[in-house]
């Protein structure tokens, strides 16, 4: 059971998490409407159709800067404990510092994996329908990429023909054991290219020692062919990058597909990571916030605590920037990517936890 002064401090630190919470999410709204706006003003769609898109795709920005949110909202949590003379009171009555921010850590943690279980969830659902709906009205409508159990799949449309392209995997820039059907406008086959071997490295393919069917005529060439399509290495690789609208059983599920298809399953790893330490992450802010605050002269205005927090949100960022594309990259392992920026917070908070209570 919850005591009085827990519930107290659970409480105001929830009101502060929602209230920076609704401020944030209106600045991506706003800034979100005006993209959208541009990108719809001559599709001919309702008046509110970029609003409603707006709102599909802001949670799951919302989501990604949670971690500044839980920063900032234990700063204006501790300015008004400060202001209000209520931290003299909780300490009177035998709570110490040490203790507000162990409660104040186990919230967070808990938060975190609500927000990761459930907000995550139908944020990327969400997310989901957002890229589903815009694609339609986007140029690269007509272009098409999905990976199943028997392989990789894609759909072109070049030169007035239709071409279906199905590869066993992905080796570097080549696609293995290809087969590309050809179509013309009313979908009758036109011809069958077969290669072991398909070099993607630009748009114009080069397929070596293809055995190519036309009208049930089957011929083997030795002649490198060069064949026109839309994609390329980096615009596969791109059509698979948006992870941020899969939740974590459909993460789980592409990964194997991946897996199957030779295809580097790094970032997957990397995002599931991220999504399993977010817990952590809210957690360790928490305790790093709160040691600053204790730190810091009391009579300081809240514009020094709101562009203090920003300044902090930022270099965490960067860190984790850095230490993610070093991941991606295969320049460290991809658990150091993941938890060497937390080691690194970890440190540096339990450092300011040594003599917190003397504050």
């Amino acid at each position: 059971m919850f005591k009085i002064y827990e519930k107290y401090l659970i409480k105001n630190f929830l009101g502060k998490f929602f209230l920076i919470s609704l401020i944030f999410l209106s600045l991506i709204i706003v800034l979100s409407i005006l993209e959208e706006i541009s990108f719809f003003k001559n599709l001919g769609t309702s008046f509110l159709f970029p609003y409603f898109l707006t709102l599909l795709g802001a949670p799951i920005t919302l989501f990604e800067i949670f971690p500044f949110i839980f920063l900032l909202s234990t700063q204006f949590l501790f300015y008004d404990l400060f202001k209000k003379d209520e931290l003299i009171l909780l300490k009177s009555n035998g709570l110490s510092n040490l203790k507000i921010i162990k409660i104040l850590f186990i919230s967070s943690m808990l938060m975190g994996i609500v927000t990761v279980s459930l907000y995550y969830s139908l944020a990327s659902k969400l997310k989901f329908y957002y890229t589903d709906i815009k694609n339609n009205f986007s140029d690269d409508n007509k272009y098409l990429a999905v990976v199943t159990d028997s392989g990789l799949w894609l759909k072109d449309e070049v030169d007035n023909s239709t071409l279906i392209v199905k590869a066993n995997y992905i080796k570097d820039n080549f696609l293995i054991d290809v087969i590309i059907n050809k179509f013309d406008d009313n979908f009758n086959l036109i011809d069958t290219v077969q290669a072991n071997k398909v070099d993607i490295t630009n748009t114009d393919w080069v397929i070596k020692n293809a055995i190519i069917t036309k009208d049930n005529i089957t011929q083997k060439t030795s002649e490198n062919i060069i064949f026109k399509t839309n994609f390329d290495q980096d615009k596969i690789n791109s059509l698979f990058s948006n992870i941020s609208t899969l939740n974590l059983l459909e993460l789980f599920d592409l990964k194997k597909d991946y897996e199957k298809l030779g295809y580097s399953s790094d970032e997957i790893m990397i995002h599931l990571l991220k999504l399993f330490s977010t817990p952590l992450l809210y957690g360790i802010l928490t305790v790093l916030s709160s040691i600053i605050m204790f730190n810091f002269r009391r009579e300081k205005s809240i514009v020094f605590h709101v562009i203090l927090g920003i300044f902090m949100s930022v270099m965490i960022y960067y860190l984790n920037f850095m230490f993610t594309s070093l991941g991606n990259t295969g320049k460290i392992p991809i658990i150091y990517s993941i938890f060497m920026p937390l080691l690194f917070i970890s440190l540096i908070a339990t450092i300011g936890l040594i003599r917190v209570n003397e504050k």
